[in-house]
């Protein structure tokens, strides 16, 4: 049974009503989250995805290069 336009558009003002759109992004970021990882886990995939390590290398990389600016933008008398 698919949906018809008007049956959709109460959803989404439902949607919008009950999360708020500064938040609908958050959620639906969350629920694809969650989705992905019930994915791995039914297929027998192991579940870190590596998103933390990432970001940690992300947040070291930044951190050198702005020593390497503070170093380098010294004046040296």
């Amino acid at each position: 049974m698919p949906l018809h336009g008007w049956e959709f558009l109460i959803i989404v003002v439902v949607v919008l009503i009950v999360f708020g759109v500064g938040k609908l992004p958050q959620t639906l970021g969350s629920l694809g989250k969650g989705v992905r990882s019930f994915r791995k886990s039914a297929a027998g995939e192991e579940d870190d995805d590596g998103d933390d390590k990432e970001l940690l290398k992300s947040k070291s990389k930044k951190e050198e290069s702005a020593k390497e600016k503070d170093t380098t933008g010294e004046e040296k008398s």
